[in-house]
This record gives C-alpha cells, sequence and structure tokens, in this order.
C-alpha cells in the first residue's frame, strides 16, 4: 500500500495513540496529510508547540457527537482511524449517557460521515473491555464494534471499507495504572485491588503498529486482535516498586479479574496467523472472509483471555515496557 498519496484523519487525534501514530505515520509512511479531530484546542495547541507542527498536519476542532463537522473534515481523507472515546470507567459509569453520545453515537456520526465522504478505509479502536463486558465503557465499545463490522452491509456498493482492531492495555497511556503507580511509589505503598488479576499488555508502538498493519491489509468486516503478553497487576506494582507495600483493596463495581480479547462464541468464526487472530463478520454476505484461507481454525471451546495466555511477562519483562515511562514520570514529561 502506497501511502504517500493519502490523507487520513485521526479522531481524537490528540491522545496518547494519536501522538505516536502521527508521529510514527510521518517517520516511516510519509502521507501527504494527516488531520488531526479533536474537540480540546488546548491540547491541540499544546500538541503543535511539542514538535508537531509539520507541513503535513492539519489541526481541526469538532466532536465525533457532529455529524456535520465530521463530514467537512472528512472531505478528501482516504482513512479513517476512530480513536475517539471516552474511556475511563468511572467516569462512563457516573455519566452514562455521556459515553453512550460519544462512542455509540459519535461511532455512528463517523461511520455515516466516511460514507457519505466516500472514504476508503475506517479503521476503529476498540478494547477488550467489549468482550463479554462488565461495565458501561465495554458496553458502548462492544455496540461500536458491532457499528463498525455490520455498516459494511451498507456501503458494500461502494468504495468504504470498515473494520476493527481490539487490543488490550497500553502501557504508559493516558489514565493507564502505569502513571497511577509511579505517583504512588513515592509513599512506599501501592494499591491493587485484587492479587489474582491478570491483564494483556503492549506498548503504544506496538499499538500504533498493529493498526497501520491492519490497515493496509484490511477488506472490511474483520475484527483484528494482535498476540500480545499478559501479567498479574501485582507484578506489575512490583515491577515498578519493587520495595513497596502492596495493599489488596478489593475488586471495584464493573472491574473484571481477567480480560478477554477473545469470546469462544467469536472463535468459531475466527482464523489465527502467527501473530494475531481475524474475527471475521458472522453473516459474510459481502466480504471479509477470504481470512479462512489465510489462517488456520480455531478448536472448539477456544477463548483467550489474560488468564489463558500462553505469553507472560516476567518481572524483567515488565521493567523493559516500564522503562521509558518512567524516564519521562522522572524527567516529569509523563501524562497521567
Amino acid at each position: 500500500m502506497n501511502w504517500t498519496n493519502k490523507t487520513i484523519l485521526v479522531t481524537g487525534g490528540t491522545g496518547s495513540f494519536g501522538k505516536k501514530f502521527t508521529k510514527m505515520l510521518l517517520a516511516e509512511k510519509n502521507p501527504q496529510k494527516i488531520i488531526i479531530f479533536s474537540r480540546d484546542e488546548l491540547k491541540q495547541h499544546e500538541m503543535r508547540v511539542a514538535g508537531y507542527n509539520d507541513p503535513r498536519l492539519r489541526y481541526f476542532i469538532g466532536d465525533v457527537r457532529d455529524r456535520d463537522r465530521l463530514l467537512r473534515a472528512m472531505h478528501g481523507v482516504d482513512i479513517v482511524v476512530h480513536a475517539a472515546a471516552l474511556k475511563q470507567v468511572p467516569a462512563c459509569e457516573y455519566n452514562p449517557m455521556e459515553a453512550i453520545k460519544t462512542n455509540i453515537i459519535g461511532t455512528s456520526n463517523v461511520i455515516e460521515a466516511a460514507l457519505d465522504a466516500g472514504v476508503k478505509k475506517v479503521l476503529a479502536l476498540s478494547t477488550d473491555k467489549a468482550v463479554s463486558p462488565a461495565n458501561l465503557y465495554g458496553g458502548t465499545k462492544l455496540v461500536a464494534e458491532k457499528l463498525v463490522v455490520q455498516s459494511n452491509n451498507y456501503s458494500a456498493g461502494t468504495s468504504t471499507r470498515y473494520s476493527c482492531v481490539r487490543y488490550g492495555n497500553v502501557v504508559g497511556s493516558r489514565g493507564s495504572v502505569v502513571p497511577l503507580f509511579l505517583k504512588m511509589r513515592a509513599t512506599g505503598k501501592l494499591t491493587v485491588t485484587d492479587d489474582r488479576m491478570t491483564r494483556f499488555w503492549l506498548s503504544l508502538e506496538q499499538g500504533v503498529q498493529f493498526v497501520i498493519n491492519c490497515i493496509e491489509q484490511m477488506e472490511g468486516g474483520e475484527v483484528f486482535v494482535p498476540k500480545i503478553p499478559s501479567t498479574t497487576v501485582v507484578d506489575l506494582a512490583r515491577a515498578i516498586a519493587p520495595d513497596a507495600e502492596i495493599e489488596i483493596i478489593g475488586i471495584r463495581p464493573g472491574e473484571k479479574l481477567h480480560e478477554d480479547l477473545l469470546s469462544v462464541d467469536e472463535s468459531r468464526h475466527s482464523v489465527e496467523l502467527d501473530d494475531m487472530f481475524v474475527v471475521q463478520p458472522v453473516e459474510a454476505s459481502w466480504f471479509g472472509y477470504s481470512w479462512q484461507d489465510k489462517g488456520k481454525t480455531l478448536p472448539e471451546g477456544f477463548s483467550y483471555t489474560s488468564d489463558n495466555n500462553s505469553e507472560w511477562l516476567d518481572l524483567e519483562g515488565m521493567k523493559k515496557y516500564i522503562a521509558p515511562f518512567e524516564k519521562e514520570f522522572n524527567e516529569g514529561t509523563l501524562e497521567g
């Protein structure tokens, strides 16, 4: 795929993913233009003065809740990466309608605007919280996934294609537990909700590279799931603060003991490749089912969860993931 003549729009482009995606894409793929679409003018300004002032960049103020503004922003756009979301679990629980307006209605607006604007590819970012959701955030992302995948029904007669990526926790991203643990380390005590808890982890660079690869390979209708390692939250705490006391405070409402990236039911229509699983659409009356010939089918009853994972990070492996963010934290530049 040739990126040099492509215009890409990133919703939620001032977030952790958006900035890293922009940086890597400009350096490695040399696109014609990247449009940063977000609602916070201060974050756009801070992003620009932090060095994101490349002439190929455009900053577009808007909200995914505003379909007309999205349609205007997508004029002449080839690829949309939909990363905008309300993702803090407690905030979504306390403000359920706001989560629905952004994560569900906002996704619907992105889908419709892309179709009307003639965008070729739309890749939406999802989360392990969307599989068998236990909280409102996960529920909204499950609906968003369904909207994206099934919208290929409407676009089959056009050139617009929709797919999703679904992955786990990004080490050091805004709002993640890593900045929190780094701050708590100074107190000599870290709080963990349950000492049995496990999570999937990947670095921001891994997440961005996976998204780039999926854009290049997507046909429409797939949900791409990377193979990534697990760790216990206790081991994560010990990797950050080996001498600190760990206090178990009890699992929070809406929190899972283990996360799921691929359910038993989904595995029946999924295939496994060397580095990922591809969830094919259940009813592929349009496209997106040719992955059947590119990977191997999964055994009956297969699921991909953070506690049954075959790949685990030990303390030293976790420290390598944390090291860049520890450096930023010590320099006072890590976003919390």
